[in-house]
């Protein structure tokens, strides 16, 4: 799991969970077989009265600890294979934008807030310039948002090394629940990125106390012209970004919905497993859940479109 860069606390809770399962069924971990697993989840269940969601969290524990055991020839067969928690909650199902959508969000977005903003509102020069950098900034946030399909701690991660102009390419650097991968840069983000790398992104670092990689900044907060920007209130940039969307398009939710749209258009147009390193996910099943989108998706146009309907 340390491998895997999984947290301290979640490899202390799975331990937990595999201490507890070993002192349950009395036997030695050598020796443990799948019924033995199966009456454990079952205790769970009607003894503990534990939900599908919490049985899941300590089968996943003790699939890890035999997975281990088996990788060091302590075992034959995980006694765990196969065994699923079937019942469990589904991801939460938004109104999926087209490829097309997203392009037409991100154009008003622009044409809306960085091109025709109106800055009358603004008492001193200071506000209106540091207004139009944080819109500008946005503006690319938003960009490998939709294009890139990137969660939005992934985007505050991100550094001026891991893009590529010439290979038109977009390194996002991978977590405890996500992956490392490379994805290519669509041809109108080019412009837009070297835009902000030559001449907005210079105009940040002037805030800047000490020098930093990343591609994101933040302005100072308050009337010091050089207060360092605190990474904490990231939070508040993308908090700020989303009510602009949702003036800008009602059937804007949150970003969670910016990433399951990509990821759903991704597999209409490419294979699962491709699809699967393109969003970072660790496991397959991951991406197969955004399947049942395309699924909605293709009901939608039967109920509209069948002829006998």
């Amino acid at each position: 799991m340390e491998g895997k860069n999984y947290a301290l606390t979640t490899i202390r809770t799975r331990i937990k969970y595999v201490e507890h399962f070993l002192a349950k069924v009395k036997k030695e971990d050598i020796q443990v077989t799948k019924p033995d697993v199966l009456k454990f989840l079952e205790y769970l269940k009607n003894r503990r009265t534990l939900q599908n969601t919490s049985r899941r969290h300590f089968l996943n524990a003790i699939n890890c600890y035999f997975d281990c055991l088996l990788q060091n020839g302590q075992i034959d067969k995980n006694p765990c294979m196969l065994l699923k928690i079937r019942g469990q909650k589904r991801k939460t199902l938004y109104k999926i934008y087209t490829s097309e959508e997203l392009d037409t969000l991100f154009d008003n977005y622009y044409n809306v807030c960085v091109r025709n903003y109106d800055y009358s509102r603004y008492r001193y020069s200071e506000q209106k310039e540091r207004s139009a950098l944080a819109k500008e900034r946005n503006a690319v946030i938003l960009s490998i948002l939709i294009n890139q399909g990137a969660t939005t701690g992934e985007v505050a991660k991100i550094q001026t090394g891991d893009i590529d102009l010439t290979k038109a390419t977009l390194k996002i650097q991978g977590g405890r629940h996500s992956n490392e991968r490379t994805i290519p840069l669509k041809a109108t983000q080019i412009g837009l990125l070297m835009h902000y790398l030559q001449n907005i992104r210079p105009q940040f670092m002037e805030y800047q106390t000490k020098e930093t990689d990343k591609l994101i900044l933040l302005l100072p907060r308050g009337n010091g012209n050089r207060q360092q920007a605190n990474d904490k209130y990231i939070a508040n940039v993308f908090s700020f970004l989303a009510k602009n969307l949702q003036t800008i398009d009602k059937q804007f939710f949150n970003f969670l919905q910016i990433r399951a749209s990509v990821i759903t258009n991704w597999l209409k147009t490419t294979n699962l497993r491709k699809t699967q390193y393109l969003a970072g996910h660790r496991f397959v099943s991951s991406t197969e859940s955004y399947q049942v989108n395309n699924l909605d998706s293709l009901i939608d146009d039967i109920n509209k479109l069948h002829p006998f309907l």
